[in-house]
């Protein structure tokens, strides 16, 4: 008996690699949503099969087998690892592998990128049968065939499963079809009973039974369970890392974190790096940098405010969050604009398959996600929300006017994208070029309220604080074989409005900018990146105002004096420019990327310019253990506005500079654990504060500008990150620990200002020293805990907790009472210069949710409390009127958000 091996390919589901965890530092990965995941544009094909040694006491048994293997393809084709789903015996299993780690398969292409797969492959151990007795073909021929075709769906959110194996029975000979990029299947099988066996990654095996009836065709859907938990997102593809630190965060795992009320870019409060700010600022404050110094942007374009007034939730609904990049520091030369940290917020396309969207509700606000395809290659995606706690909070507050009186946030944001040009999943034709594109436009309006539980009228406080912003970019992106082109242009309109007191303020910033950034493969050694950076801004300002004292006006003695308002419109025109450039050379284990950007300024008749040249590199010392380093400098221009006139601004402002560097190692343990351990030291100098310099003018008088480039900063210290990641769906529970040491200086170079010494008693005003004190957001030790546990049967629950050393202050030391009769006030007395500090802050937060799936939809209810043993946190500290006494304001108190999310 002769023996005939037939190795077919079952490229089931054809996943994409599962890489490390999100949220740790090793290779980072994007996990789209089951509506929007990241498509095979290319699938591999074996080119290069090698024939398996047939077992020989199984030949002589006359034993057949099919064995099933999951094999990992790298990006240049190789077969990097082969893993048996199941045990076969007999020596199929060992001569199977041996076979298959041969295999030379074409790269896989994902999204047009060439990337590491998964996929199932059956390898057949088959007998040749003897010759069928002569007529015996045309009997076969003639014999009845039953059609079975129909559409595979993921269970609760009617997503098309693509690339998945469906079988007739469990045999080596069994027929067999895959999926198509819509889920589409055909499988021409003998009529009768058909056990059927849909073998999909990412899914539960499908079984169920189907009567076929002779030369007619049956049509059928079947709904494929998700692997895991009902909500569970899988982690499909890693990216090769261009920086030291890059943590992305997937949509689905950051809306569980505890704390965060499904808000995913709450999570980064959760990263090593970043500073714990006061609940109300909703700034980020990444390693020792001060507000305003990390840039905040929405698939690549800035935005003015990445949060809500008041620490609110993002503006950014979360359902259209594909994923968010967080650099630390360290990032390439694309990013600019920023002496601190850099936060991308990536939205997803809308879906090609089928019309999907969600709508959650809770006490806070309520909004909509929606996504269709209109058409083959277009589709679109829009979202909006809008909160309502300005409604609700009066009802239940004391009816007694003057009793309780809050601040409240009332905003609303909205996002829509358009999205079109060459279909997912559809492969162009050999040199031939592909392109894709996107419209978008979103914006956030907010504004703070004051509620109480009386009569209005009988208030005698106002507020009047706004901000609003719109935006709307374009993407297109052009591939032709090793070469990519990605072009944003983008307009944008930023209104804000303050008025408290005399002080009334209306600005409005215009602006038109563009990126492009093209990327060459020259070879799988060297990778080339260029592109540029444009942004223009006009900003109109409307502002009255008290005349600053010694200026437009001369104080007396005695009460307070009235200043004189002045009314002033300043219109400024400002540009910031840049081209960069960077190449990753790789070198067996090591990857090296140097990197330069070049920055030009131009605010009304002041030119500014400078170069940034950064470097980054990384040694592999095995599969598991990487050692990272950078280092560079970094700008970031002084906002338009402060290039006003004196004595209200400063038109000879510079660049802001900062030099950072780090280096870290990373270190996976097992299969699920994951350790990175990063140091870094930054130095910030030419940073602009206030109050400026007194300088003398052409006319002999002096003025003192507003602002100045003498600010300077230090920081340094170590972060930790500990990632517990699910092995399988087995796997109940994952979390992860951040730690940050750190240390942080802010400081001024040159000359002090006259007037109050703003450096307490570091030093007399008018020396020329450089003096450091500790930063007002210093925070040596922040640790935060995150769990999940899956309890099974839809449930999940998680807990958040967080510890942070409290923030410096100033100690008030006063013996006695100071009065000062000129302004008729009191004057305080204080210690050396934040000598000491809040207390700890120390929270914990809970999140239970209970998910229900349905055939077409999901429906999750849930509880998130915030700071749930009612902890008093310290947020700011007031004196009273005699500078005697310490008022300490609380933070938020136990605050529990029940919402209800039901998605389709």
């Amino acid at each position: 008996m002769s023996s005939n091996v037939n190795a077919r390919a079952a490229l089931a589901a054809a996943s994409l690699l599962v890489a490390a965890p999100v949220l740790a530092q090793a290779p980072q990965a994007d996990a789209p949503p089951a509506a929007a995941q990241p498509t095979i544009t290319r699938p591999p094909q074996l080119v290069q099969p090698v024939e398996a040694q047939y077992p020989p006491e199984a030949l002589k048994e006359g034993l057949t087998a099919s064995v099933r293997l999951i094999i990992t393809i790298a990006e240049d084709g190789a077969v990097s690892d082969v893993q048996p789903t199941e045990a076969v015996g007999h020596g199929f299993d060992e001569a199977a592998i041996a076979a298959v780690r041969q295999f030379r398969f074409s790269p896989a292409e994902v999204d047009g990128v060439p990337a590491p797969v998964q996929v199932e492959y059956v390898y057949h151990f088959t007998l040749e049968a003897p010759p069928p007795a002569e007529g015996t073909a045309a009997a076969e021929a003639e014999a009845p065939k039953a059609t079975l075709t129909g559409t595979l769906i993921s269970r609760g959110s009617r997503s098309r499963v693509p690339g998945a194996t469906v079988r007739c029975g469990d045999e080596a000979d069994a027929a067999e079809a895959l999926s198509d990029a819509d889920g589409r299947f055909t499988l021409e099988v003998p009529p009768g009973e058909c056990a059927v066996r849909v073998i999909a990654s990412g899914f539960q095996l499908y079984q169920t039974k189907e009567t076929l009836k002779a030369n007619e065709t049956t049509e059928v859907n079947f709904y494929l369970a998700p692997a895991g938990s009902p909500f569970e997102t899988v982690v499909r593809s890693a990216r090769p890392k261009k920086e030291v630190v890059r943590r992305t965060v997937t949509r689905e795992e950051a809306q569980k974190t505890p704390g965060t009320f499904g808000d995913p870019i709450r999570v980064l409060q959760a990263l090593p790096g970043v500073a714990r700010a006061p609940f109300i600022s909703g700034d980020l404050l990444v390693r020792g940098s001060n507000p305003g110094q990390t840039a905040t942007l929405m698939d690549g374009v800035r935005i003015p405010n990445l949060f809500h007034l008041l620490g609110g939730p993002s503006v950014v609904n979360a359902e259209f969050i594909d994923s968010l990049d967080f650099y630390p520091g360290g990032y390439g030369s694309q990013y600019g604009r920023a002496v601190g940290g850099v936060v991308d917020v990536t939205t997803r396309k809308g879906a090609a398959d089928t019309v999907h969207g969600s709508v959650k509700v809770d006490l806070l606000d309520a909004g909509f996600f929606l996504e269709a395809p209109v058409t083959d290659g277009i589709s679109v995606a829009a979202s909006a929300r809008r909160s309502y706690i300005d409604t609700l909070l009066p009802a239940v507050l004391p009816k007694n006017e003057g009793e309780t009186l809050s601040i409240v946030p009332v905003y609303w944001d909205y996002q829509l994208r358009v999205d079109f040009g060459a279909k997912r999943g559809t492969t162009p034709e050999p040199g031939t070029a592909r392109n894709t594109g996107y419209i978008m436009a979103f914006g956030s309006d907010d504004k703070l309220k004051l509620v109480t539980g009386g009569e209005e009228t009988d208030r005698d406080i106002s507020l009047d604080t706004r901000t609003r912003f719109h935006r709307v970019k374009g993407d297109w992106t052009y591939r032709k074989g090793d070469f990519t082109s990605v072009f944003t242009p983008y307009v944008g309109l930023d209104y804000f409005d303050i008025s408290f007191g005399q002080y009334i303020e209306h600005d409005v910033i215009s602006s038109l900018g563009a990126r492009e950034v093209m990327t060459l493969d020259v070879s799988s050694l060297l990778t080339l990146r260029t592109g540029l950076d444009v942004y223009f801004e006009h900003v109109k300002v409307d502002v009255q105002a008290p005349a600053p004292g010694g200026t437009e006006y001369v104080p007396f003695p005695g009460n307070d004096p009235v200043s004189e308002l002045i009314h002033e419109e300043p219109v400024i025109n400002g540009f910031d420019g840049a081209l960069f450039a960077e190449a990753d050379f790789k070198f067996g284990a090591f990857t090296v990327t140097p990197g330069l950007r070049g920055n030009f300024q131009r605010v009304n008749g002041t030119r500014n310019w400078l170069l940034d040249p950064r470097l980054w590199l990384r040694y592999t010392m095995s599969e598991r253990t990487a050692i990272k380093g950078s280092l560079g400098l970094y700008s970031q221009p002084a906002d338009t506005y402060q290039f006003i006139f004196s004595p209200y601004g400063n038109p000879l402002l510079d660049y802001q500079r900062a030099f950072q560097t780090s280096l870290g190692v990373e270190q996976r343990l097992g299969e699920t654990w994951n350790v990175d351990v990063t140091g870094f030291f930054n130095r910030r100098f030419e940073n602009v504060v206030s109050p400026g310099d007194l300088r003398p003018t052409s006319n002999g008088s002096f003025v003192q500008d507003r602002f100045v480039n003498m600010g300077i900063g230090k920081a340094y210290g170590v972060e930790l990150m500990v990632k517990k990641e699910r092995a399988s769906a087995t796997d109940k529970w994952s979390g992860w620990l951040s730690y940050t040491l750190s240390h942080a200086e802010d400081g001024r170079a040159g000359a002090k200002p006259r007037g109050d010494n703003p450096l307490g008693q570091d030093g007399p005003p008018g020396s020329d020293e450089e003096t450091y004190g500790l930063s007002p957001w210093d925070q040596t030790h922040i640790l935060t805990l995150v769990a999940n546990y899956i309890l099974g049967n839809g449930w999940e629950v998680g807990g958040r907790f967080r510890l942070t050393t409290g923030r410096p202050t100033t100690p008030l030391t006063h013996p006695h009472d100071i009065y000062d009769s000129d302004t008729n006030n009191y004057q305080p007395t204080y210690g050396p210069f934040r000598s000491a500090r809040t207390s700890s802050f120390h929270q914990l937060d809970v999140r239970v949710e209970k998910g229900w799936r349905f055939d077409n939809w999901t429906l999750a209810l849930y509880m998130d409390v915030q700071n749930i043993y009612n902890a008093e946190n310290v947020e700011f500290i007031f004196n009273d009127y005699r500078y005697r006494n310490d008022v300490k304001i609380p933070g938020i108190p136990i605050l529990p958000v029940l919402g209800v999310k039901g998605s389709f």
